[in-house]
């Protein structure tokens, strides 16, 4: 496996792993609603997710960067709302991550990209209540 592969897979492990962190931000701050199970379910496929990226790393012979003890959070969380913010935040790094391996030339990755992206934009999306266009890539990154 290339470098380049290796670094594109570590980023979305990174990404992952940040997600796994910040769900767990989320759901306390959402413990009672109904969100909550949405928050536990959504966390449950990120740390699936960094399990398998972590076994892919491994298995082309390097060593997953592992994860932070903590995580600087985009903004103060303390509220359901800003809890619902975050879980955005979280999706969308996470999908801007898997475009990295959508680029890459193995067919392999790159569909494990387009599935990444697929998941996490439609976790986006949901709770954003409503969708994007062009899920991961930032707002300044489109010209006209």
């Amino acid at each position: 496996m290339s470098s380049q592969t290796v670094a594109a897979l570590q980023a979305v492990l990174a990404a992952e792993n940040a997600a796994c962190y910040g769900y767990g931000v989320v759901g306390s701050h959402l413990t009672g609603t109904g969100l909550a199970t949405t928050a536990d379910s959504d966390w449950v496929a990120h740390q699936r997710a960094r399990d398998s990226l972590t076994a892919m790393i491994t298995a082309a012979g390097a060593d997953p960067v592992p994860a932070s003890v903590a995580y600087q959070l985009p903004a103060a969380v303390s509220t359901a709302g800003e809890a619902r913010a975050l879980a955005v935040a979280l999706e969308d790094g996470v999908a801007q991550a898997y475009i990295g391996l959508v680029g890459l030339t193995d067919l392999t990755l790159r569909a494990l990209g387009a599935r990444g992206l697929q998941s996490a934009a439609l976790r986006a999306a949901a709770w954003r209540r409503g969708t994007v266009a062009f899920p991961g890539l930032p707002a300044g990154s489109l010209r006209s």
